[in-house]
């Protein structure tokens, strides 16, 4: 499995060096890497349907209990199907969509890391690990929703989309972390185990929030949702394989995984209906006053999210099963439905629904693919969205309490969404064709056999349910801890209220679809309400928190080095004196002193005489001078005290800091100008109080009883596990090998800034003058 997942990547990589041969003809090729990664995940069907798991784990980070670890049981299977499925068709949508353009190779690498990234975050069994894929998802669909960067609108809904996605990883972090101390493992399948435990724990509902951040945000459920509209700035084949079937299901899927570990309790089922509730009624009705196809497609993706969220917070068999069905039936109609909105962007040159029509007459397979998906999505007979809607309705009406206002909520969000559907999918291609659109031509077969192919399975499904239901829905019904062996899919289910339901959603959705027509006189009146959603609170609480950094800044980071020392000195002033107000008693063992003597006394008052000159004089060479016979002073001092090796290294450095100041102040005044006699004053007592401070800090220590536990530890296994003679140095090298990192990452980072500052060329019409 890891093979599968680091396949991506390498494709990825590959293309750096070998790009230029896939921006041609032999885009297409590229679709094999999906395409083979498909046919990997089908051939574990048979065993994942006869109740197999399987596992397989890699040693990362044991010190940490951090391993990757992946899992394929039937809810992971599932989503590996999808994202390598549709995958597959989106890469050969692609390689005809954006035929020659200049950056075809950067756009299926950056598709290609996605992929990696997301079947990673679905097959992880270690929630570390799944957090760092988690992580990658978000990076990659940041440069595939920006990638046309020339523009404005697209940088900034990238930007946007990073933004409320990163707050969510970092939601999953805490999350992670929580749930790791709590249950003493990182493991999900251990998790499983403890979920009694968990419930019961005094930060459950903090676990869960943090679990709640995440995926709220990565599906875009309110108030969070804004985020995915404003996402559809980029190219039709990142809205279907990002919005549609993969990205935005990730917060889904990661709901539907913790569900058998921090699920079944009043604030979890309770939370997730009133925010699935909210999410799907809100966007539905968005998609009245929306006139760009891709507008409507979007609002509807995120109440179709909210559906997948209110009925996991159901909690029963019949609702998952229910989102088992309706996770199919969504990627495949809406998938399609964002495909077809792409030719049609392509070859009548607008989007514009209420421009759109008779586009039959010149795309006729397209239109094929668009109907159908359309009765998908309406859930009308025979398609598997008939099989879905039945579901939820079944689900619905069977849940305690307020089944009433539950059901009502889902049937008239599923009446919004059958206007959506046909908005989308037949409206553009029925009616007479206008004039400026009878040029528009058939697309290359590489763009309209993906949709028609997907509508088509959409038929199929629905027509034979036994394809999907021992292979794909009942596996993920036991994974979500349920008892699936009474599942039995069909089409027929007698007349009940179900049914009933069913018939109404379909006549009131079509007189509805006849009766109100997309305007933009409609769209212009939910735009009056702008300045009370969500998207504008929250602009205005960043532009609140720009002014805050502003005067912050100006305040306390205003460029002099002065300042910030001060501040930090004053801060630990404060802080350190606090504490020592607050304890009671200050202990100092005079016993524990070592006698004072002559030639400790003579250096001693050296020291403090370089540091008065320094202070005082007012030379700059002077004052580097004095500052290097202080630090000569310590290292004389480290010597007296059995501590050469430090010796050698406090002169080493001050030699050097002494050439560099040297060398540095060479070119200004000898002399200084010290006028200011107050800020100097101020200082003067900064400095004795925090040296007073520290020195209390000090004689505090030596007062303490002393524990050589870790410094047995270090010196016992400083040679047997590091191979180490310097205990010294193998502490800061081996046992502190992550801070190491840490500070080399650092380095590295700041290299690559200085090396592409050096490597800028600014044009000369930006130079200032």
């Amino acid at each position: 499995m890891l093979t599968a997942i680091l396949l991506g990547f390498l494709f990825a990589f590959f293309l750096v060096f070998a790009g230029r041969f896939f921006k041609g003809k032999l885009a297409v090729v590229s679709a094999l890497i999906p395409l083979s990664l498909f046919i990997y995940f089908a051939s574990f069907i048979p065993r994942i349907a006869s109740g197999e798991v399987v596992s397989k784990t890699y040693e990362w980070v044991p010190s940490f209990g951090v391993n990757l670890g992946f899992s394929l049981d039937g809810l992971s299977l599932l989503f590996s199907l999808m994202i390598t499925g549709i995958g597959f068709l989106v890469y050969v949508y692609t390689s005809s969509y954006l035929k020659n353009h200049q950056y075809l190779d950067r756009f299926y690498a950056y598709l290609s890391v996605f992929m990696g990234a997301m079947l990673g975050l679905v097959l992880s069994d270690n929630i570390i690990s799944m957090f760092v894929f988690w992580e990658l998802t978000s990076i990659s669909s940041f440069f595939l929703i920006g990638f046309n960067n020339t523009s404005e609108a697209s940088r900034k809904s990238a930007l946007t989309a990073l933004g409320i996605t990163g707050f969510g990883g970092f939601s999953l972090l805490a999350g992670a972390l929580l749930l790791g101390s709590m249950t003493g493992t990182y493991s999900i399948t251990e998790m499983m185990t403890m979920k009694e435990a968990l419930a019961g724990h005094e930060f459950y509902i903090l676990a869960v929030i943090f679990i709640f951040g995440a995926a709220f945000t990565k599906s875009a459920q309110f108030p969070f949702h804004f985020w995915l509209p404003g996402a559809m700035k980029a190219p039709t084949p990142v809205s279907t394989y990002l919005h549609s079937a993969t990205m935005v299901k990730a917060g889904v899927y990661l709901l539907m995984r913790f569900t058998p570990v921090l699920g079944d309790t009043n604030f979890w089922n309770t939370t997730l209906i009133v925010v699935g509730g909210i999410t799907m009624l809100y966007s539905a009705v968005h998609t009245l006053f929306r006139t760009d196809l891709k507008g409507v497609l979007a609002y509807s993706t995120i109440s179709a999210l909210g559906i997948l969220v209110f009925l996991i917070g159901l909690g029963s068999q019949g609702a998952f099963l229910a989102a088992a069905v309706f996770i199919i039936v969504h990627a495949l109609y809406k998938a399609t439905l964002f495909l077809v909105t792409g030719i049609i962007d392509l070859q009548a040159g607008t989007r514009n629904v209420t421009v759109l029509a008779g586009l039959r007459k010149v795309m006729m397979p397209v239109a094929a693919a668009g109907f159908l998906a359309a009765i998908s999505s309406a859930g009308i007979p025979p398609s598997v969205g008939f099989l879905g809607k039945e579901l939820t309705y079944e689900a619905s009406t069977h849940s305690t309490g307020m089944v009433i206002l539950i059901v009502a909520a889902i049937v008239l969000t599923k009446i919004l969404l059958l206007y959506a559907g046909f908005v989308a999918g037949i409206k553009p291609f029925t009616g007479r064709l206008p004039e400026k659109f009878t040029e528009a031509k058939m697309p290359d077969p590489l763009m309209w056999v993906p949709p028609l192919l997907l509508a088509i399975l959409g038929i199929v499904f629905g027509i034979f349910p036994a394809l999907i239901e021992s292979y794909l829905v009942k596996p993920v019904v036991t994974a979500l801890g349920k008892d699936a062996s009474d599942i039995h899919l069909a089409l027929w289910h007698g007349f009940n209220t179900v049914l009933v339901l069913s018939i109404i959603t379909i006549v009131v959705g079509i007189l509805l679809y006849f009766i109100l027509k997309p305007s933009e006189k409609l769209e212009n009146r939910i735009g009056k309400l702008e300045p009370v959603s969500p998207e504008s609170i929250l602009k205005k609480l960043t532009y609140f928190f720009g002014a805050f950094s502003k005067f912050w800044t100006n305040v306390f980071q205003n460029g002099y080095l002065r300042n910030y020392v001060t501040t930090i000195i004053l801060f630990l002033v404060i802080l350190v004196g606090y504490i020592f107000i607050g304890n009671s008693r200050l202990v100092i063992d005079h016993t524990k002193l070592s006698q004072i003597t002559a030639y400790e006394l003579a250096v001693t008052i050296i020291l403090i005489a370089g540091v008065f000159y320094t202070v005082f004089t007012r030379s700059r060479i002077g004052a580097v001078a004095a500052m290097g016979v202080v630090g000569l002073a310590i290292c004389l001092l480290f010597v007296f005290y059995s501590a050469p090796d430090l010796a050698m290294t406090q002169f080493s450095i001050d030699t050097l800091t002494v050439i560099l100041f040297v060398l540095v102040l060479y070119r200004l005044p000898k002399y200084l100008v010290l006028s200011d006699y107050k800020m100097r004053i101020r200082d003067g007592i900064l400095s004795l109080t925090f040296g007073g401070l520290i020195s209390l800090i000090a004689l505090q220590v030596l007062a303490e009883p002393v524990n050589s536990d870790v410094g047995d530890f270090y010196a016992k296994n400083a040679y047997i596990m590091a191979h180490g003679k310097n205990v010294v140095n193998v502490i800061l090298v081996d046992f502190r090998g992550t801070d190491t990192l840490i500070e080399i990452s650092v380095l590295a980072i700041a290299a690559i800034g200085v090396y592409g500052l050096l490597k800028l060329r600014v044009k000369s019409s930006d130079r200032p003058n």
